[in-house]
């Protein structure tokens, strides 16, 4: 008989046989136990001595001088700023509509000059001649159509020849009306108002009919003229004015009325036309000025808003620092739309936190902070 099979019969003995039994599975426990306990107290003793270590370097680093902004909703714009360039409302060609000599110039190369205001004058004899040989020919073919007239009421000659004669008399008053018509043009007027860009006539110069003559500018009134991205189309089409500056003008800022746009690319960039017209009555504004579009596609009124300097980078992360009961806290931020030096976030900050604006490169996460201005005001930083 074994040891195990004998069954104590005391109480005390049936104790001591169940523990000698158990006694591996006690000692597991209990060593379990002990290694929970011992790791529990590890991690309560490394996080005291982290806390200590935290507090003993605050005391060790100085309080950082820093200056705060207190954010505040306000708005901001979502632009695009692109180049265009000036060019005429309208730009005419003068084309020579008769033959002939020029006889006289009456005005010079960039000369502002009025709609009907005489140019030039090409010679006018040989017009003038001609002219005077339709009149004759029509005023004969007057008594001519009087006669036949009166033949036909008595039935002395028939209806055909009434009607020959009507119609000899209508192509003598259309040759005697286009002689005049070719003597008036033998005096070069402006078509409309603007500015004489190029002149091509010299005294004594052989016209032939569609010879240039001259290239006039309207520019009372010019378009500013922009090449708008294919992904900007949209936000551009629904807009009334644009402003632009013009260098040239001490950057003179302007607003021009959205005139045309374009419904497809005018080259391979895919840029989309758009016109803007612009009053010029003073005439300062020239045709080929470069000018920069500032063009805002979207606003939004109510953003937390924070200057872009006081935003740092790490590792893909963007945060600031804010302050909190003197002591500096990282946030971790996202941001926006982008303008100039400012910049929307749109999580990780709230209106009325302190934000760190100078100083915020020198501080730490939990480092005392010594406030030395306090803005309210983020337009004041501009």
């Amino acid at each position: 008989m074994q040891p195990d099979d004998i069954s104590p019969q005391t109480r005390r003995g049936r104790i001591v046989k169940l523990i000698m039994q158990n006694l591996p599975r006690l000692v597991l426990l209990v060593l379990v136990i002990m290694i929970i306990a011992l790791s529990v107290a590890v991690k309560k003793k490394n996080s005291q001595l982290t806390a200590e270590k935290a507090a003993a370097l605050s005391k060790e680093r100085p309080s950082v001088n820093a200056v705060l902004l207190e954010v505040s909703p306000g708005a901001i714009h979502d632009r695009i700023n692109l180049p265009g360039e000036i060019a005429p409302w309208t730009k005419l060609e003068m084309m020579a509509k008769i033959r002939g000599a020029v006889e006289e110039i009456l005005v010079i190369e960039g000369q502002q000059v009025r709609e009907g205001e005489e140019l030039a004058r090409i010679e006018e004899a040989d017009y003038r001649i001609t002219l005077d040989a339709a009149r004759a020919n029509y005023d004969l073919a007057k008594v001519n159509i009087e006669r036949i007239k009166s033949l036909h009421e008595q039935d002395i000659i028939p209806t055909s020849q009434l009607d020959k004669s009507e119609n000899e008399m209508r192509t003598a008053r259309a040759a005697m009306e286009d002689a005049a018509l070719n003597l008036s043009r033998c005096s070069i007027t402006a078509p409309m108002s603007g500015v004489i860009r190029r002149l091509d006539l010299k005294k004594g110069l052989m016209l032939s009919v569609g010879d240039p003559m001259a290239e006039l500018l309207k520019i009372d009134q010019v378009k500013a003229v922009i090449g708008i991205p294919e992904s900007d189309v949209d936000a551009v089409r629904g807009l009334d004015t644009v402003e632009f500056t013009i260098q040239a003008l001490n950057d003179r800022r302007i607003t021009g009325r959205k005139f045309f746009l374009s419904s497809s690319p005018e080259n391979q960039a895919r840029l989309y036309r758009l016109e803007l017209a612009v009053d010029n009555p003073g005439r300062e504004i020239l045709p080929g000025m470069f000018l920069r579009a500032n063009i805002i596609k979207k606003t939004v009124d109510q953003a937390i808003i924070v200057p872009l300097y006081a935003v740092l980078t790490r590792n893909d992360e963007h945060y600031v620092f804010v302050e909190k009961e003197g002591v500096a806290e990282k946030r971790l931020v996202t941001l926006g739309i982008m303008e100039e030096w400012q910049a929307q976030v749109t999580q990780g900050l709230a209106a009325g936190d302190r934000v760190i604006i100078e100083g915020h490169r020198d501080v730490e996460a939990g480092q005392q902070i010594n406030t030395i201005k306090l803005l309210t005001d983020v337009g004041a930083l501009r």
